[in-house]
């Protein structure tokens, strides 16, 4: 089975992130994976709405925007990567919005991401690339997705579009976190068919939320 990784990008332009990816792309090809870029700043996007039920209601936003077909195809995935740019020493508000609408919206009812296999990629001119990957892996595990261990971190600097390039050692360590996901997710594919078993890690309860039944409130509706 083709394994397939889906890639969040979250800059506002296309620049160093976007090259970063198609190098990610690049590097799953050649494992014979299928790679998917989302590109946020694509999307119709809402911010978080005033309704304020999240932590009540046991079904999913109610807004309309893209952000469910986006929440779906990372569902069906193998693999997702997180990739940001450090904007303001954090990471870009596209991508705060989207982790915020995904994971409040849809994302943390029964946690449908759990062993998902992920990676984070942080990229910036100089400064604060760690603070970005620390906030995207918190992200992760809160997700309860399987981050594999590749070395450095994935973190690249550039200022200028193109930049990315000239950085040998950032895109090594982004060829070997793509090469270890990709292993990882057929590790686990393997062993899938083998045991027959469809979660290979008991992830235990899903629903975290202090105070809610979750299986009541849906038998209610």
């Amino acid at each position: 089975m083709e394994p397939k990784i889906v890639a969040i990008n979250g800059s506002e332009r296309d620049g160093n992130t976007a090259g970063v990816l198609r190098h990610a792309a690049a590097v799953a090809a050649n494992r014979g994976a299928a790679f998917e870029t989302i590109d946020l700043r694509d999307l119709r996007m809402l911010r978080c709405g005033p309704c304020g039920d999240c932590n009540d209601r046991p079904i999913r936003c109610e807004q309309t925007d893209d952000i469910p077909a986006v929440v779906d195809k990372m569902i069906a995935a193998d693999g997702i990567i997180y990739a940001a740019p450090v904007h303001g020493f954090g990471t870009s508000s596209l991508m705060q919005t989207f982790i915020e609408r995904a994971g409040v919206g849809y994302l943390r009812f029964d946690r449908p991401l759990s062993n998902k296999v992920a990676g984070v990629i942080a990229v910036a001119r100089r400064y604060n690339n760690s603070d970005v990957t620390g906030q995207l892996m918190a992200n992760v595990l809160l997700n309860r997705m399987i981050i594999v261990g590749s070395g450095f971190p994935a973190e690249v600097q550039a200022l200028h579009k193109g930049d990315y390039a000239n950085d040998e050692e950032g895109l090594t360590n982004v060829t070997r976190m793509v090469e270890r996901m990709v292993d990882m997710i057929e590790l686990l594919n393997n062993y899938r068919e083998l045991t027959g078993r469809a979660d290979v890690l008991d992830v235990g309860d899903r629903n975290e939320r202090v105070g809610l039944a979750l299986d009541e409130l849906r038998a209610s509706l």
